[in-house]
């Protein structure tokens, strides 16, 4: 059985990761994988989680937990944020530990990402970034679609991640970039569904809170050329509604699915419409994360390399580095678009 090191407890180290593994773990429905013992949790932040979670036990350094762990089963979850990771993961492996999961992105900069594939290789470690979408079981039902022909070819995907979070953006600073926060999930599934990519245009706009400007933190959005397929992405951190939607138009019909919206209703939507059908329309139960950390905790525990998701989420970092890049070039106007809802402050940036 697998214990479990937990560093950085800010939203993602113990509101989301803590809370799946204090979840699962009481559910008891997978015996033999994690260990009783409490978790342990390290915060470089120094943010102190309420004292009422039970089964979590705050330690004041590595060096304390290293004597409290053994590193060959240990699990180690990465939830600082991206800016301050590469330094940490090699702390990790002088310790010992070798089975990591980082909160997703990899890293904010390309050159940042590269290091780390380049260091677990080195160092043999088995780095699992957290990528919730890609564990999605509406994720695997359109990836069926795509491989089954059931649709015909795919043809464009369309995604649109819309959240106000206008609180933690003015409290967080770990995130440089919109392209930062939602992106780094449906740029992943994009290529899991059409394959590598080249981004062909990208624009970012800053979040404006009555006088205060943060700049590159409201609206993000990329397109990207697959072989065959043209893919889209916005992502508003200032709407006014949620939405986690993905639309795809396939040759012999199109498709519209919801992921779910917020941590404790874990249910998605799936609409399929094809010509001269009636439209089919189901709603199925995906708790994404719980799923993918318990396939990762197995995965260490049979020795499954990680390396493969390892480089695609390099790679999406790699992406992400190239849209920041052309958004941020010279300015050029953008006409509204009739679907999207008004914005302004945008940057601009389009290649042919």
């Amino acid at each position: 059985m697998l214990r479990t090191l937990i560093i950085g407890l800010g939203r993602a180290g113990f509101g989301l990761h803590w809370a799946v593994l204090d979840k699962l773990r009481a559910a008891g429905r997978h015996p033999g994988l994690f260990a009783e013992a409490p978790v342990l949790a390290l915060d470089p932040m120094a943010v102190t989680p309420p004292s009422t979670a039970d089964g979590l036990r705050l330690v004041n350094s590595l060096q304390e937990a290293r004597a409290l762990l053994d590193p060959d089963e240990t699990v180690v979850h990465l939830c600082t944020p991206p800016v301050a990771r590469l330094g940490l993961l090699r702390e990790l492996a002088d310790a010992g530990f070798h089975q990591v999961i980082v909160e997703k992105p990899l890293a904010a900069e390309r050159a940042t990402a590269h290091e780390i594939v380049d260091f677990a290789a080195d160092r043999k470690l088995e780095v699992a970034v957290v990528a919730p979408w890609l564990a999605s079981t509406l994720t695997t039902r359109l990836a069926q679609l795509v491989a089954d022909g059931t649709l015909g070819e795919p043809r464009s995907i369309d995604i649109r991640q819309f959240k106000p979070r206008m609180r933690r953006t003015l409290a967080d600073t770990g995130h440089p970039t919109a392209f930062d926060i939602e992106p780094p999930h449906s740029l992943g599934v994009c290529l899991r569904l059409a394959g590598d990519a080249r981004v062909i245009s990208a624009e970012l706009a800053d979040m404006h809170i009555g006088d205060t400007v943060i700049p590159e933190m409201g609206r993000a959005e990329l397109v990207l050329r697959h072989s065959g397929v043209t893919s889209r992405i916005i992502s508003d951190l200032t709407a006014p509604l949620r939405e986690r939607r993905i639309a795809m138009e396939f040759s012999g019909g199109h498709l519209v699915g919801h992921y779910p919206n917020t941590a404790d209703d874990h249910y998605a939507q799936l609409r399929i419409s094809r010509p001269g059908a009636p439209e089919e329309w189901e709603v199925f139960q995906d708790d994404a994360l719980s799923a993918q950390l318990v396939q990762i905790y197995r995965d260490y525990q049979d020795g499954v390399e990680q390396s493969a998701e390892l480089h695609l989420a390099a790679r999406v970092v790699d992406l992400l580095a190239d849209a920041k890049r052309m958004s941020r070039a010279t300015p050029t106007p953008a006409a509204p678009r009739p679907d999207d809802r008004p914005h302004s402050g945008r940057k601009v940036s389009h290649v042919a």
